[in-house]
């Protein structure tokens, strides 16, 4: 480990970027802290003393405590990635962005554009809900907002969507300059940030005899199970051979080459535990809007953390949700499509239709495991803590965030490293020894890039 912390250190380009997602991390961090306007923090932090199982606890955890704090990171990251799944989505579906996305970089920065535009809507409705129901919270004798009206509202809302707009500039830096997906990082800290707080909830516990040193050593043993299983699986894929035909460009021929298309077991990543989340926390978050519809009340005991029909339906959500954002990101006709082109075709398939017909195959049942892996991942620390009467539990969804952006960023690091180590063995070579080297240790096969 200190081998690999003195290499980052010596290379100077991964050494500059690492301190710059440092920086910008710090900056995000200390901006949590800055409140906004018009609030009364005590009587908030009254609320949000039972808000954990509804819509604005899960909103809270992202944005690392910013709700709880109402700073002017108060929507977070958010939006922007809710603007980046619906961009997404319809680019898949709408003709006209299907375009802009097959245009290559300049259909993307159109396409990024399109983003920043639809996150700056989603931030401005947020803010005027969130403020709007700000104004019908009473906390005891007392109200949370100090002077209510549309000044209150207004000024809320350019407070939100500047602070959403600051961070969704901040992810879009890491990410050029930075080290890892910006976007990620910052969900991340968010959580990480909750660490120190349940450490000293379970030392308090501790010492209150609510629970024993037994029961936190199960628990730190289920996290750790927890935590391999997710390597296991995320890291986990279906190689797919592929055969490329020989090929004739100019006087040079390229014999065929044997290379794999990888399928992940998991392709939809986090997106389903999270929409799924999402839409069982709205009946228990619309009962703070509305506390007297008797419907609500009905509906929000019924689908309670923990309750056998939330459970059934985290599940079945999770599933659906899975395979949805699994075909909008994988088209098996699209790659057929592509291979043909290139003159690559999978061993005993035929090209085209069948190479389609194939993929799709292999990816219904890839998606059928990684639907049951999330749903088990996410589910099982709800039933444990339930059953075992523990009195907190670690959730599924943070963790396999913030596992798949260690995986995904230490990974990047790695890469950069692989590359130091590369030039350094290879050494500087004349223009022409370094092709012919190339070609020499590809024994021929395949084109040079």
């Amino acid at each position: 480990m200190a081998n690999i912390f003195s290499e980052i250190w010596e290379m100077e380009d991964l050494r500059k970027r690492v301190l710059f997602t440092l920086g910008m991390l710090g900056v995000y961090r200390m901006g949590i802290f800055v409140p906004a306007p018009g609030i009364d923090r005590i009587a908030l932090a009254h609320w949000f003393d039972n808000q954990s199982n509804t819509l604005f606890g899960l909103y809270n955890m992202f944005s690392g405590g910013a709700l709880n704090q109402f700073s002017v990171f108060v929507l977070g990251i958010m939006p922007y990635i809710t603007a980046s799944i619906i961009v997404q989505l319809l680019a898949e579906m709408e003709p006209r962005l299907k375009r802009l996305k097959d245009e290559g970089q300049s259909g993307r920065a159109t396409l990024n554009q399109y983003t920043r535009y639809l996150t700056m809507i989603i931030s401005v409705v947020q803010s005027l809900a969130i403020a709007t129901g700000l104004e019908q919270m009473v906390v005891g004798q007392s109200t949370v907002v100090l002077e209510p009206g549309w000044a209150f509202r207004a000024m809320t809302a350019l407070t939100m969507t500047a602070g959403s707009c600051f961070i969704m500039w901040l992810g879009e830096r890491i990410t050029e300059h930075g080290i890892g997906n910006g976007s990620s990082i910052i969900i991340s800290t968010g959580i990480l940030a909750r660490g120190p707080s349940s450490v000293f909830q379970a030392y308090t516990l501790i010492q209150k005899g609510q629970i024993n040193l037994l029961e936190v050593s199960l628990i730190l043993v289920g996290m750790f199970a927890v935590i391999y299983g997710i390597v296991f699986i995320e890291r986990g894929q279906r190689r797919v051979p592929l055969q490329h035909a020989r090929r004739v460009m100019g006087a040079n021929i390229y014999e065929g080459e044997t290379t794999y298309l990888p399928l992940k077991i998991n392709n939809s990543g986090v997106v389903p535990p999270i929409f799924a989340s999402s839409l069982l926390m709205l009946p228990s978050t619309a009962m703070q809007f509305f506390p007297h519809a008797t419907a609500l009340q009905w509906i929000s005991q019924a689908f309670y953390p923990g309750a056998w029909l939330y459970n059934f339906s985290y599940v079945a959500l999770i599933i659906f949700f899975a395979y949805f954002y699994t075909a909008m990101q994988f088209n098996p006709e699209d790659v057929a499509d592509n291979l043909k082109k290139q003159g690559g075709f999978i061993p005993r398939v035929r090209p085209g239709r069948e190479t389609a017909a194939y993929l799709d195959w292999l990816l219904t049942r890839l998606t059928a495991g990684g639907a049951v892996y999330l749903a088990v991942l996410c589910v099982l620390p709800t039933i444990l803590g339930k059953d075992l009467n523990l009195p907190f539990t670690f959730g599924g969804t943070s963790v396999l965030i913030l596992v798949g952006v260690t995986l995904d960023t230490v990974g990047q690091i790695q890469a950069k490293l692989s590359t130091k180590h590369y030039s350094t063995l290879s050494g500087p070579q004349p223009d022409g020894d370094r092709v012919r080297n190339r070609r020499r240790s590809l024994g021929g096969q395949g084109p040079f890039v």
